[in-house]
C-alpha cells in the first residue's frame, strides 16, 4: 500500500500491451494479458479477494462497502492497451522533477523536444514532476495514468476506513483504442449501477459528451480486362474509389474541423482493377448530423459510380457508438456528484465533448451510465506524451472526494 501513483505508473508502461486492428480476437493481442495478471496480483495483494481476469482479458474486482447507508454501487474503469499508432515497445520513462519551465528535450531521440509553444498546459507544470518518453515509443499513460490512479485511490480508501463508501467495483479492459473495449464486458457480474472511465486528459476536464460514430464500407466491382484492348471496357474499380475519395468536402475532414464539427473521414482504400475496397468513419455528435453526412456520402458515391455502369457497389454503414450525453441527462446525479467532488478538490470543473469516444460511450447504451474523468496526460497516442505526477495525484483525489460525495449524498436506508 505504500507505492505512490508513480510508482505504479513507470511500474504499468514498461509492459508491452499494443493492441491490434487487424487482430479478430479478444483481446486483440496475448501481451495486455501480461499486464492484466499484474494488475490481478495488486488487487489481490490489497485485499481484493475476487479481483480476477476473465478470458477476454478483462480484469475485475470489487472494493466492499464499509458504510450502513444503501449507496449505488460505482465502477472505476481504465482500459490497457495502448494506440497502435506509435510503437509502445521497450518504453523508457523518464521523469522531470521539479519541472522550471522551457522546452523539453526527451533523452532517446533528441529531435524529439515537447514545445511550450505547441503545449501550453506546461506553463501550469512549474514545480511539477513531469514524466516523459525517451521520444523512441509513447509513454502509455493512456490510459496506465488512469489505472494507476484508481488502484491507488483503492489502496488510500483501505488505508483509511475512516472514509465511507459503497460498493466500488474496478473494471480494466482491453482493446479501447481500436473500439472493441466494451465488446465483451460482463455488465450483469459487474454489478454496478453506473461508472467512471479514468481516461481523460487536463485536470479539471470531465467529458460528458462523446460523438456518434459509424463506419462505411464501399466495396466496388470493376470491369477488368487487359490494359492493351481495354478501350470503352475496362471500368477500373481502384479509379472510382479514389474518385469518391476526391469528392470528399473539404470542409467536412478531420484537418479542416473542430469543436463541435463532425466529419467523414477515409481511413482505408486497397483493391485492384476489378475489385476496390474503400473504408471510411463517419462522427457527429447529433445522430441528425450523422445521418445527413451518410446520405451526402451515399449520394457522392452514387454519382461517381455513373461513370462506371458496368461496375457494381455495396454500401455497408456500421453502427460503432453513440453520444453518451443521451444517456448521462437521464441521470444528472452523475455528473451532478463529480462537479462537487472535482470543487473539493480545489478544482473548477469543465465540462467537455470529446471529439472521439471512450469505454463510457459504449458502456452507458449498454446500461452503465458513464461520464469520463482526468488523468492529467497529454499528447497521447505520440512519443510526446507527457504526464505531471501532481496532476495524477489530484486525479487520486478526485477518485476519493468522488465516492464520498455519494455516501454523504445517500440517504439513510439499511444495506
Amino acid at each position: 500500500m505504500t507505492d505512490t501513483v508513480l510508482d505504479r505508473l513507470l511500474r504499468y508502461v514498461v509492459i508491452d500491451t499494443q493492441s491490434d486492428p487487424a487482430s479478430g480476437a479478444q483481446p486483440s493481442t496475448e501481451k495486455q494479458k501480461d499486464l492484466a495478471r499484474v494488475l490481478v496480483g495488486e488487487l489481490l495483494a490489497l485485499g481484493l479477494g475476487d479481483a480476477h481476469m476473465d478470458e477476454h482479458g478483462n480484469v475485475y474486482a470489487t472494493l466492499p462497502s464499509n458504510t450502513d447507508k444503501n449507496v449505488p454501487v460505482i465502477c472505476f474503469c481504465s482500459h490497457m492497451d495502448t494506440a497502435p499508432d506509435f510503437t509502445g515497445t521497450n518504453v523508457k520513462p523518464d521523469v522531470v522533477r521539479n519541472y522550471q519551465g522551457g522546452d523539453i528535450q526527451l533523452t532517446g531521440d533528441t529531435s524529439r523536444i515537447i514545445k511550450v509553444s505547441e503545449h501550453p498546459d506546461l506553463k501550469d507544470q512549474i514545480g511539477h514532476d513531469i514524466v516523459t518518453t525517451d521520444g523512441t515509443t509513447l509513454l502509455g499513460a493512456d490510459d496506465k495514468a488512469g489505472i494507476a490512479e484508481i488502484i491507488t485511490a483503492t489502496a488510500t480508501l483501505i488505508a483509511n476506513p475512516e472514509i465511507k463508501h459503497g460498493t466500488i467495483k474496478i473494471l480494466f479492459t482491453t482493446d479501447e483504442e481500436i473500439g472493441r473495449g466494451a465488446d465483451k464486458v460482463d455488465i450483469a457480474k459487474l454489478g454496478a449501477a453506473f461508472a467512471y472511465t479514468l481516461d481523460g486528459g487536463r485536470v479539471g476536464k470531465i467529458d460528458d459528451e462523446t460523438f456518434s460514430a459509424d463506419g462505411v464500407e464501399i466495396e466496388i466491382t470493376g470491369v477488368a480486362q487487359h490494359p492493351g484492348t481495354s478501350k470503352g471496357v475496362m471500368e477500373n474499380a481502384i479509379k472510382a474509389a479514389s474518385n469518391i475519395v476526391a469528392r470528399l468536402p473539404k470542409d467536412m475532414a478531420p484537418e479542416t474541423t473542430d469543436g463541435r464539427q463532425g466529419f467523414i473521414h477515409p481511413t482505408g482504400i486497397s483493391g485492384s482493377m476489378d475489385s476496390a475496397r474503400l473504408t471510411l468513419i463517419v462522427r457527429d455528435f447529433v445522430n441528425q448530423g450523422l445521418t445527413e453526412k451518410e446520405e451526402l456520402l451515399r449520394d457522392i458515391a452514387d454519382d461517381v459510380m455513373k461513370a462506371y455502369p458496368g461496375s457494381t457497389m455495396g454500401f455497408t454503414v456500421t453502427e460503432q457508438y453513440r453520444n453518451m450525453k443521451e444517456v448521462l441527462d437521464l441521470h444528472p446525479e452523475i455528473m451532478g456528484n463529480l462537479m462537487e467532488a472535482v470543487r473539493r478538490v480545489g478544482l473548477e470543473p469543465v465540462t467537455n465533448a470529446i471529439r472521439g469516444g471512450t469505454d463510457g460511450s459504449r458502456l452507458s447504451f449498454m446500461g452503465l451510465p458513464c461520464p469520463n474523468i482526468y488523468t492529467g496526460g497529454h499528447s497521447y497516442h505520440s512519443p510526446l506524451e507527457w504526464v505531471s505526477v501532481q496532476d495524477m495525484e489530484k486525479s487520486v483525489e478526485t477518485i476519493v472526494e468522488l465516492v464520498k460525495v455519494w455516501e454523504e449524498r445517500t440517504e439513510q436506508y439499511p444495506v
